[in-house]
């Protein structure tokens, strides 16, 4: 099967997180959306092949594979067990799904996609689980997502023992192979806790569920988590988090509260970085919108940080409540920074300028190659790309 994952016209309010990759890449929970599709297709047995319909920028990284017949897939909907079903046994040729006038799946050619001519299928049934509309979705149904994924990740396996070092509480804790635990508190009662392969939750951390630790993680000695917070591939985390979603390879080493925030990938929290996700008058958060081009309400009394990929920020820094941070910025010294910090900015509160490509590229690839990852030519057209389409913000 075929399967062409396709971002809607709601992308834009996903952004800066999906400036560099389509949201199909995003993880949430335990898995990226791909790879929970991935999931429930070889469920059924099914063998699929995965390609996108993006941006033109990224479609060098991320092309579209096109057959006789494909599956489209709106990534907006996270997947469970009746909704792949559906598309796989009752959902036949030139057919298309909806949901509140929103298109989930079609079984079509590319061409009868394009121009939306094929049939709809109509169902009274409640297929649809997680709808995502906004990038705050991400930590705000996080734990959602993570119950939805344990159950998927589990079934049929067993947990590798747990140490007796370590102080639980509750039977919902799942530990992969290779993975090392000691002499830490493990609270399972309010949510699952996974910890994926070759992770490591160090001595003296304490972890309310649920916590999905992807694999290779690190949770570094010390470490508070509570409140449905993902970890993803070889991220290390310090300090205290609530609540966050942190995309791979991406660090917050050291002590400092991240609370109701997304990390993209490839980004550094300083030491005793310190994020607000709650205004002193506990008023409504305003967050920047990519769509409008200006501040608007989120409906979300707790919201922190939102920070595209390849971002980082010196030690000491202070984010206000709701701020939003593009592709590769640099942020330092004293003083809180706007809430809105476009896409390759190099400062403060001072003030900023521009990050310079050639310098963007020439960190990359230093902060890559330490983790074994080249940066290749198709994901410097993207860098180059966002560093265009940005421009206009840094003005």
């Amino acid at each position: 099967m075929n399967v062409i994952f396709f971002d809607d016209n709601k992308r834009v309010d996903f952004l800066p997180l999906v400036y560099t990759k389509p949201l199909a890449k995003i993880r949430i929970g335990i898995l990226t959306i791909e790879e929970k599709w991935q999931h429930y297709f070889s469920q059924l047995d099914q063998s699929i092949s995965v390609s996108y319909i993006t941006e033109e920028y990224l479609r060098s990284k991320y092309p579209l594979k096109n057959e006789k017949e494909n599956v489209f897939i709106n990534t907006r909907f996270l997947p469970n067990k009746r909704l792949v079903d559906f598309i796989v046994n009752r959902l036949i040729s030139d057919e298309a799904f909806f949901y509140k006038n929103r298109l989930i799946a079609a079984k079509c050619t590319i061409e009868q996609f394009q121009k939306s001519s094929y049939y709809i299928k109509d169902t009274n049934e409640s297929l649809v689980g997680i709808e995502l509309e906004s990038i705050t979705d991400i930590f705000s149904k996080n734990k959602e997502a993570l119950i939805d994924d344990f159950e998927l990740v589990t079934f049929g396996k067993q947990s590798q023992k747990i140490s007796s070092t370590n102080t639980i509480f509750g039977d919902h804790i799942f530990i992969e192979e290779g993975a090392k635990v000691e002499a830490a508190i493990l609270n399972s009662t309010d949510g699952p806790i996974y910890i994926g392969e070759n992770a490591e939750v160090m001595e003296g951390s304490i972890v309310r569920g649920g916590l999905a630790l992807c694999e290779g993680g690190v949770l570094k000695l010390g470490t508070k988590i509570y409140g449905a917070t993902t970890i993803g591939k070889y991220s290390k985390v310090g300090g205290e988090v609530n609540n966050s979603v942190i995309q791979d390879y991406s660090n917050k080493g050291h002590d400092g509260f991240l609370g109701n925030s997304v990390i993209g990938e490839w980004c550094n929290l300083g030491a005793d970085t310190n994020t607000s996700n709650l205004k002193n008058n506990y008023a409504e958060v305003k967050l920047w919108s990519y769509q409008k081009e200006k501040f608007e309400k989120t409906g979300l009394q707790f919201c922190g940080l939102l920070m595209g990929d390849h971002s980082k920020c010196g030690i000491n820094t202070m984010f206000n409540t709701g701020t939003v941070v593009g592709v590769s910025a640099n942020i330092f010294g004293s003083g809180f920074p706007r809430n809105f910090i476009p896409s390759y900015s190099w400062g403060g509160s001072a003030g900023v300028s521009t990050y310079k490509l050639d310098k963007v590229f020439e960190v990359a690839e230093i902060v890559m190659k330490r983790r074994g990852v080249k940066l290749s030519e198709a994901d410097k057209e993207i860098l180059a790309a966002i560093f265009e389409q940005s421009a206009k913000y840094r003005k």
